[in-house]
């Protein structure tokens, strides 16, 4: 059984920071990839940003220069750093991992059960 906790959300003013951070535990063989989405009310569930086990990574275009995604592979965790947020980052931040539970399992896909961004005065 594969888990993915989130954890570091809250309610920001503008221009400020927030720290998410996301560990997933249970059996897992390999992790291909980890990272966030964000899901407004309303609207469909964006890619915030990702990284891949080799380093890779992609963001949104509307965090772009604004977040930061870090990964500890050891350990499977992922951390997103938010600076500068804006009112249109209200949300909530889900984490999801790729990964492999065990040798002869293709990768699946899991997701946190999410967490609360909110960005206002």
């Amino acid at each position: 059984q594969v888990r993915l906790v989130e954890s570091g959300g809250g309610l920001v003013q503008p221009g400020g920071s927030l720290r998410l951070s996301c560990a997933a535990s249970g059996s897992i063989f390999s992790t291909l990839s980890m990272g966030w989405f964000r899901q407004a009310p309303g609207k469909g569930r964006d890619l915030v940003a990702s990284s891949t086990s080799g380093g890779s990574t992609s963001y949104g275009e509307a965090v772009k220069g604004r977040f930061t995604i870090s990964r500890d592979n050891a350990k499977n965790t992922v951390d997103l750093q938010m600076n500068s947020l804006k009112p249109d980052d209200t949300a909530v931040y889900y984490c999801r991992g790729v990964l492999k539970p065990n040798l002869s399992t293709p990768p699946q896909t899991y997701w946190g059960q999410g967490t609360q961004v909110t960005v206002s005065s």
